[in-house]
């Protein structure tokens, strides 16, 4: 996935479904400069990981 794309689900206001290695997840914040994403399981907000954006999908 790419930064904009990540951008534009974290500022939507619907629920867009997204995926880490056919996880799904929540997106918790992104670091543009590094193009790192933190995320957690989804129905799961107390481990959080961080990880590449390119490793995402929708």
């Amino acid at each position: 996935m790419d930064l904009e794309r990540v951008k534009e689900i974290l500022t939507s206001d619907e629920e867009i479904a997204v995926h880490f290695h056919g996880v799904p997840i929540w997106i918790e914040s992104v670091d543009q400069t590094s193009s790192m994403a933190v995320i957690s399981a989804r129905g799961s907000h107390e481990e959080k990981q961080l990880v590449s954006i390119d490793g995402l999908e929708e």
